[in-house]
């Protein structure tokens, strides 16, 4: 990780998106499951990191090697050191992109994973969803000005040649802390006007935001929040099948910027 001193040469370095002619290289995909990391790892034939760049201690994982002119490297938070499960949720989610940023200097961040949908939005399950726009909809601060600060609406790096070439659903995206949705979130997501709710995306985009790295969201539906099924079961029901789903979209995704520049997404 570059020491504090090197992030603002290290922000200038990686700020390529206002250059729209200039090629990507360079793929940043950050996912908070394994599970969900694994069969693209497996169609890239990425080898896993063993002299991490990243600090002693964390559990971070990074695979990485090369796919046609493209390097890419997939990040996951790991798992947890005391409980063994996936690092999820919005904290370990920014502090492993701030420190793949500052490691990997990406061209572009792709955050892959998948999310509840909402009927409502025409959300089905297995749906796979390319965002526009990202809020968070639990930093409920009732002052005026923070109030647009907690939720932190950012607008996705805009690929509209992608969405049209793949035939992808477009929607908003509501990130929060928590699987389930209390009636204040609820409320907060509805005002953010979300087809997607998921635990990580408003924190990634935050964060490379600081470094001004574009960031491109897939999403694929796991669980229909405003549907009869409990959120918890219905995930686990359709995690691997919506997993592959996923691996196939994402894939198209990483063909289709293979040896093109950032006005040509």
């Amino acid at each position: 990780m570059a020491p504090p001193n090197d992030e603002k040469a290290a922000a200038e370095e990686i700020n390529a998106a206002s250059v729209p002619g200039r090629s990507i290289s360079k793929i940043l995909i950050v996912i908070a499951l394994e599970a969900e990391a694994l069969p693209l790892v497996e169609r890239f034939q990425l080898s896993r990191e063993h002299d991490s760049v990243f600090p002693v201690g964390v559990p971070w994982v990074r695979y990485h090697g090369d796919y046609k002119d493209l390097k890419i490297n997939i990040v996951c938070p790991g798992k947890d050191s005391k409980l063994g499960v996936d690092s999820v949720g919005t904290v370990a989610a920014a502090l492993l992109t701030y420190a793949s940023i500052q490691a990997i200097k990406p061209d572009i961040i792709i955050n892959a994973g998948t999310a509840g949908g909402f009927k409502a939005k025409d959300a089905s399950i297995g749906d796979v969803f390319l965002v526009s726009d990202v809020a968070f909809h639990d930093r409920r601060i009732p002052i005026p000005v923070f109030d647009l600060y907690g939720v932190g609406l950012r607008r996705a790096f805009s690929t509209p040649n992608l969405a049209k070439d793949l035939n992808l659903k477009v929607g908003k995206l509501s990130t929060g802390d928590s699987l389930d949705m209390i009636p204040q979130d609820e409320a907060a997501i509805l005002a953010n006007d979300a087809t997607l709710k998921d635990m990580e995306g408003a924190a990634i985009i935050y964060v490379a935001d600081l470094f001004e790295v574009p960031v491109i969201f897939m999403k694929a539906v796991t669980d229909i929040v405003d549907g009869d099924k409990p959120t918890a079961e219905e995930f686990l029901q359709n995690l691997a099948t919506v997993a592959a789903a996923l691996d196939q979209a994402v894939t198209q995704v990483i063909d289709f910027i293979n040896g093109k520049s950032y006005g040509e997404l």
